[in-house]
């Protein structure tokens, strides 16, 4: 089969594994959105995506877009038969979807409708849904809005991050992908469902200011953001007189006081009050230091 891949971050790179481990799947070529600069030297940095696709031997190309003539022409002289993509960030435009004799196939992290867009992980965890997982959809010219052709559910853990999450989730796609190709060679792959748009929720890119805590929020809440927000960018907020302190790992607790305050605790226990309830703060960051447990962070305050 002819195949090119398309992806740019971490979460591809398990689908894009699955393929260059079947030779008959091995894509063609590798699609990833252009370098950027990272770093305190600001030195541009290959993707995981591409890092993967360059061990691999496989051709990369990095179009800033896929809208024009000369981009569609590289893609087109792989005469590619299905399209997979997973995280790539770059719209495709009709041109390239009808490209494929296949298709196009979208990897996308939740039960679609649901969470449509760039953060659904992060959605998911914010929102306390006990659910989520991996959907398999035909690509369209809208955003997350085409039929899917395979799903699989995983529930979220209590406590869990968005980043274990992530993990989870880029594994149980690389076996979607692969489960839909078995069934695509067999003749067996299921006619694709047609999603509900009146259930169809939002998972908008996330910026910094996003993870900013409101104390006056409930404890509940606050600690969804904590693990919504992890790795990136990290809850951040006001403590202690401090500002743009990150918050790293949290959980509720019982106590009451003023949103904001520092409770007295005789275990020893960072404890902020929310809006409702209490934060047990277990790790933060001051700004400019290194990640300390809050044990120690009170030791040195104390002091």
């Amino acid at each position: 089969m002819r195949i090119l891949f398309a992806g740019t971050p971490a979460f591809a790179v398990p689908a894009l594994e699955a393929l260059v481990a079947r030779h008959e799947w091995r894509p063609l070529a590798v699609l990833t959105q252009p370098d950027r600069a990272a770093g305190r030297g600001r030195k541009l940095r290959f993707g995981p995506v591409k890092q993967l696709a360059l061990d691999a031997g496989l051709d990369v190309l990095q179009p800033p877009s896929l809208k024009s003539a000369e981009a569609q022409s590289a893609l087109a002289r792989y005469r590619p038969e299905l399209l997979v993509t997973a995280a790539y960030g770059l719209l495709l435009p009709r041109q390239v979807l009808e490209m494929p004799v296949l298709g196009c196939w979208n990897l996308h992290a939740s039960l679609l409708p649901r969470w449509r867009g760039a953060s659904p992980i992060n959605q998911a965890v914010l929102a306390g849904d006990a659910e989520t997982g991996v959907s398999l959809m035909e690509m369209e010219t809208g955003l997350d809005t085409g039929p899917v052709l395979l799903e699989r559910a995983v529930s979220i853990a209590d406590g869990e991050t968005a980043g274990n999450l992530h993990d989870r989730l880029a594994k149980l796609a690389a076996e979607v992908l692969v489960e839909a190709l078995d069934a695509l060679e067999a003749g067996r792959l299921p006619p694709a469902r047609a999603q509900d748009d009146a259930r169809a929720t939002h998972a908008p890119l996330i910026a910094k200011s996003d993870a900013e805590i409101d104390w006056r929020a409930s404890a509940a809440r606050i600690d969804r953001m904590v693990r919504a927000y992890q790795p990136w960018p990290v809850a951040w907020g006001s403590l202690g007189g401090a500002s743009g302190v990150r918050i790293h790992r949290a959980r509720p607790a019982a106590g009451r006081g003023e949103p904001g305050e520092i409770l007295r605790d005789a275990g020893g226990r960072l404890l902020v009050a929310c809006g409702e309830g209490a934060l047990e703060i277990l790790e933060l960051q001051m700004p400019g230091r290194k990640r300390v447990r809050a044990r120690d962070w009170l030791n040195a305050h104390a002091s």
